[in-house]
Order: C-alpha cells, then sequence, then structure tokens
C-alpha cells in the first residue's frame, strides 16, 4: 500500500546521492546492536522512501522464520524530491524473524539491496536463564534477537583447526631425534631433521609425518623453522621430566617460526557488493557479478572504512594524550575477512562463515575479491613441549605500566620473546605446551594465519618490563582460531587481539591470574571476538590515547558467561555485548577529566548470572556438526 507524502529532507541516506529510507513504528527500537522486538499481534512497521533522483524499487515483507512472502509492492516509482510512505497489511504478526527487503533498479547499473529485520516474540517468555538476544528455543537450538539492521550475535563455530569440531591428528612419527650430551646448541641439529622431514612426500592424510624430540633438554640459541605443509614438531611432555625446548643466550626472537608465503588477493576479480548495508553476523550478500565465481573458491571480502565513517566514530578527533605528544589520529582503512564460498545463486554469494562488521555504501561498501592462498602451507602441530629461557635474575624493576610499584621482579628483556609465531598457515595447532619465562607470548597467531587452534596450554613466569608490547600470552592477529583450555599467571594481556582483526575468533575455557592488565581487543577496532566462559579481568572499550592512539579496540565482541572484572562499552556503528557475566562492572576509561564526551555501554544482559547454554562457541558447534564434533574437541590424553 502506497501513501504520497510531501517531500522532505533526509540526511542519512541509504543509497548515496540516490535515495534513503526509513522505518516508522511506534514502538520498534531502531538502534544499531539493541534488539528491534515487537510484541505478538503487533502491525509491520512501514517504509518512508524518499527519492534524490528518480528512482523505481520493490519492497517486500518477508516472515523469514518459514521463507514466506507475505506481501511484496512491485515496482514503485517515485520521482526526484518526493516521498512516499509504504505500508503493509496490518494482519496481526505470529512470532518468528520478519525481513523487510528493499531492491532499488538504477536504470545505468546492478539492483541495489537493503533490508530491515525485526523479531515477534513474548520477552517475558524467557527465563532468567535465558539471554534476551541468544537464546535456547524449546527445540534446544540457538534463536539469535537481531537489531533494525540485521545485525546479530555472530556464529563463532568455524573456528579452529580444520573449521572448528575436528579432531586434532596423532600424526605418525617419521624422524626422532634425542637429547645431545654436553651444553651445545642444538639449533642446527633439530632443524636439519625438521628440513629432512620437510622433503618428505605428503601422504594421504596430508601429513610427512611428526619429529619427535625425546624427553630432554634441548638448547637453543637461534630460530627454528618451519616452512613446508605436513609437519609436526612433537615432544614427550610438557612437565619438568618431558621434552625441554630451553632459549639460550641473550637474543630476542621467536624460538619456532611457522612461515609459509603471502595470499594474493586478485584484483582484477574483483566485484562489488551490491548490498547497501550487510549486517555484522551474516553469510549471504549480493554481488554486482558472480560469474567468475565458483563454490568452492577462497575469497577475500573486504570491507571499507572511510573518511566519514572514521569521523561518524570519533577517531580522526582522539583527544592527544596529556602529558605527552605522539596521538596518531586514524586514516581510513579496510577489513579482509578470509573466506570459502559455499553457495552462489544468480548474483547472492554465501561464505563458510559471517563477515563481523557490517558493510554499509556509505562507509565505503564492500567488494569481493578472488584469493590465491596456495603459497600458505598448512597441517603444521606444535605439541608436547616445554618451553623455557636463560634471563638475568639481577635484572630487576617495579614499575608496572609506567607507576611504579612495590614488588620487585625480574625485567630482562634481552631473551626468548615467543615460543611460536604461526603466519601464512592454515590448519594447524599448538597443544599440551608450557612456557617459562618469555617476555612477549606462548604463541602469536599471526595476520595471515587462517582456522589455527591452540589448546591445553600453559604460561607461567614471564620475564619482562610490565610496560606496552610485553606480556601477551595467546596472541591473535588472524582469524577463525580457536584457543580452549589455556592458562596463564603474570600476563599484561593474557588473551588478546591486535589492531584490525577481522574474527571471527574464539577464547573458550581459559583463565588467568596475577594480571598486570587485562584481556582484550587491545587497539583500532579489531572485530569479532568471544571470550567464552573466560576468567579474567577483560576490557572492550575506547582505549583514547593510549599507545599511540588505540582508540575504539573492538567492535562486535561478545563476553559469554566470564568471570572477573569487566568493562564493555559500544562503538559507534557497531555493538559489543557482555551476557551471563559475574564480577565487577569496571569504570571504563573514556569519558575522563581530559575527554567528556560521552560513551555508550555495550549490551549487558543477565548480569550477575550465567546463563544457558553454558557456552555459546560449544552450543554452535553442536547445532552445526553434532555431538561429535564437541567429542573431537574435548581433551584427551597427550600423544606419546
Amino acid at each position: 500500500m502506497i501513501n504520497e507524502a510531501n517531500p522532505s529532507l533526509h540526511t542519512n541516506a541509504a543509497a548515496p546521492g540516490i535515495a534513503d529510507w526509513t522505518l516508522e513504528h511506534p514502538t520498534l527500537t531502531q538502534q544499531i546492536g539493541h534488539p528491534a522486538v515487537l510484541a505478538p499481534g503487533a502491525i509491520p512497521p512501514a517504509v518512508r522512501i524518499h527519492a534524490y533522483a528518480d528512482i523505481q524499487l520493490t519492497v517486500e515483507l518477508e516472515n523469514s522464520t518459514d521463507s514466506r512472502i507475505l506481501q511484496s509492492v512491485q515496482e514503485v516509482s517515485i520521482a526526484a524530491g518526493h516521498e512516499q510512505l509504504i505500508t503493509f497489511t496490518s494482519t496481526p504478526l505470529d512470532n518468528g524473524l520478519y525481513i523487510i527487503r528493499i531492491r532499488l533498479n538504477p536504470a545505468d547499473s546492478a539492483p541495489l539491496y537493503d533490508n530491515f529485520t525485526f523479531m515477534v516474540m513474548d520477552t517475558e517468555s524467557l527465563s532468567s536463564e535465558q539471554s534476551h538476544i541468544a537464546y535456547l528455543d524449546t527445540n534446544g537450538s540457538m534463536t539469535y534477537v537481531p537489531d533494525y539492521k540485521g545485525n546479530r550475535i555472530a556464529d563463532f563455530s568455524n573456528c579452529g583447526y580444520k573449521g572448528g569440531g575436528v579432531t586434532i591428528p596423532n600424526v605418525p612419527v617419521r624422524l626422532t631425534l634425542s637429547p645431545a650430551s654436553g651444553e651445545s646448541d642444538d639449533t642446527a641439529r633439530i632443524q636439519q631433521a625438521i628440513d629432512e622431514l620437510s622433503c618428505l612426500p605428503i601422504g594421504e592424510d596430508g601429513f610427512r609425518g611428526a619429529l619427535l624430540l625425546q624427553r630432554g633438554i634441548y638448547r637453543i640459541a637461534g630460530t627454528l623453522y618451519i616452512r613446508e605443509s605436513g609437519v609436526v614438531l612433537r615432544g614427550e611432555g610438557q612437565g619438568e621430566d618431558g621434552t625441554i625446548l630451553h632459549g639460550t643466550g641473550t637474543a630476542k626472537r621467536d624460538l619456532v617460526e611457522v612461515l609459509g608465503s603471502s595470499p594474493d588477493l586478485l584484483e582484477e576479480t574483483g566485484t562489488d557488493i551490491t548490498d547497501l548495508y550487510v549486517p555484522s553476523g551474516s553469510r549471504v550478500f549480493h554481488v554486482a557479478d558472480a560469474s567468475g565465481y565458483s563454490v568452492g573458491d577462497t575469497v577475500a571480502v573486504l570491507r571499507y572504512g572511510n573518511a566519514s565513517w572514521i569521523s561518524e566514530i570519533d577517531m580522526d578527533t582522539i583527544t592527544p594524550r596529556p602529558n605527552a605528544g605522539g596521538t596518531k589520529q586514524w586514516a581510513p582503512f579496510e577489513l579482509l575477512f578470509d573466506r570459502v564460498i559455499t553457495g552462489i545463486e544468480d548474483n547472492v554469494i554465501t561464505i563458510d562463515a559471517p563477515i563481523t562488521n557490517a558493510i554499509e555504501a556509505r562507509w565505503g561498501g564492500g567488494k569481493l575479491f578472488q584469493y590465491d592462498d596456495k603459497g600458505r602451507i598448512e597441517q603444521v602441530g606444535l605439541e608436547n613441549l616445554r618451553i623455557d629461557s636463560d634471563f638475568n635474575p639481577e635484572v630487576t624493576d617495579t614499575q608496572v605500566d609506567g607507576r611504579p610499584g612495590s614488588t620487585t621482579y625480574c625485567a630482562d628483556e634481552s631473551h626468548t620473546v615467543n615460543f611460536a609465531t604461526l603466519n601464512f598457515v592454515k590448519n594447524a595447532w599448538v597443544r599440551d605446551v608450557t612456557g617459562y619465562h618469555l617476555e612477549h607470548s606462548l604463541v602469536t597467531i599471526d595476520r595471515y594465519a587462517k582456522w589455527v587452534t591452540i589448546q591445553d596450554c600453559t604460561v607461567r613466569d614471564m620475564v619482562s618490563i610490565i610496560t606496552g608490547g610485553r606480556r601477551y600470552c595467546f596472541h591473535v592477529t588472524g582469524q577463525l582460531s580457536l584457543v580452549q583450555r589455556c592458562d596463564t599467571e603474570t600476563a599484561r594481556h593474557a588473551f588478546v587481539f591486535d589492531a584490525k582483526v577481522s574474527g571471527p575468533n574464539v577464547f573458550l575455557d581459559s583463565e588467568s591470574r596475577i594480571d598486570f592488565n587485562a584481556s582484550e581487543p587491545h587497539h583500532r577496532w579489531s572485530v569479532g571476538g568471544l571470550y567464552d566462559n573466560v576468567q579474567s579481568p577483560i576490557y572492550i572499550r575506547d582505549r583514547g590515547w593510549m599507545g599511540s592512539g588505540h582508540g575504539w579496540a573492538g567492535a562486535n565482541y561478545v563476553t559469554w558467561n566470564t568471570e572477573g572484572v569487566l568493562t564493555v562499552q559500544q562503538p559507534p556503528t557497531a555493538q559489543n555485548y557482555a551476557i551471563g557475566h559475574i564480577g565487577k562492572q569496571e569504570r571504563p576509561f573514556l569519558p575522563n577529566q581530559h575527554d567528556l564526551r560521552p560513551r555508550q555501554d555495550g549490551f549487558w544482559d543477565r548480569y550477575g548470572q550465567h546463563v544457558e547454554p553454558r557456552s555459546l562457541y560449544l552450543q554452535q558447534l553442536k547445532e552445526r556438526l553434532g555431538d561429535s564434533a564437541l567429542e573431537n574437541i574435548a581433551k584427551t590424553p597427550e600423544t606419546k
């Protein structure tokens, strides 16, 4: 049904320079990151459309729960400078998820698409153990309540080795080394064995084999490199009587680096995403031309953030550091989501895992590219090891993040920095590893690592000055990674994400103690992380001038049944969710006396009690792959 209205000016264009549209309903919440819910029996919202140019469009109301089109308004023509109000038949709505779909048909380009979304439900029917936005329905499956643009808590279940829910294999041993006598450096000897193993053919299982380091001490003065697929480095236990890799000397370096070569973005394959808004949590979007793509293609989904968006989130006006210079304002940047196509229908693309930041035309839109990752190695593992490092115990300090402290600690920094850095690799793991006396991390999952699992690992007694850039026990910059059942002490940032991380990524069933700072997305718009049953201080916030201008550190993050100190704020254009948290709600860093601009709290739900299901990640994994997937990733005895 179409009603004429007087022309008026709208400033928030859905299709920049062409048209905009807004929902009209007396009770529907229209705020990013807040549930859009109507009571059963409500009438649908109306859509007010303003044309800046002559336009033609179609508007449909769909019951997405059962994929029924309830009403379709076809071929609506609106002249430049005019408005129309489109209403739907006022039949009372039943419970379910509803989508209002808009298709704009420009005369000289591919169609453009946009959606509004809302849920019809009785919120009073939820028990106190259920979240208001992600809860188990009567069939035992998760229901997700979106905001009015369709943003929702993401499905994190594709995180981990082989895309989640797959048992880490026990790879047959092909080579064995025993400890050398004396104090000799074992770096070259182990590297020679790794290189020999790397020359063996890859078997049908995808592996060349495992190099077994028998129990004892191996002195590593340099760095060990794994540069080929199918190689596993295994010890005989992470206890004091196990296999110990001991970093010797004063060189600052990694003990192990797992490195393939960089994937290539195939620029000539690029096609524009033609949805005016792809919500966070979505796996489906339209493109201008899908003819060059096939199911199974590895692709890059690029989400652009232009200067207008940087201004919208106030990251071009970061208050300078009060007592020192060096604060940098943000420049435009993009996020790259590394995905696989699982479906193509006309120009509609479906990918294997959701994007975790909305793609919006007015902030730069998005684009799809084929992504050549043949240089990335895969099927690599590090397991059953104990890590230690030389350090000078006479080098001590008391400062904590630049402030004098009361306790003296070991602060030498001329020694091993990380046990392992993984980059340009997929389908890799680190399990059953304990690390002592490291400066930065046990494991760093770097930018181009994907489908990595870190599990059943421990970090103790880190050695460094307690200041910026140190003590990031499990440091994630890649995507689709799972860190589970890990335990740390003496960290600054125990479970931490870096800048511009394109999620999803998961920390699950892990704990930190003796913390000198918090687990967190650390800086510059990392997106789509899940802290699931993590006991640790956690901060998800605007860090303002910290560092060199860290600003909004994380967006579209979820904390689920966490315990400890927690800060969760909402960044403009996105949301962060705190669900089922028990512990102190910490006062945010900003606003403060130097920057009084208000910040919104994130979406806090069921604060002070845990919710069902116990684990969001495990429930999502079970729904996607079944109970066997949970058994596959459960803790198992150490490999011998």
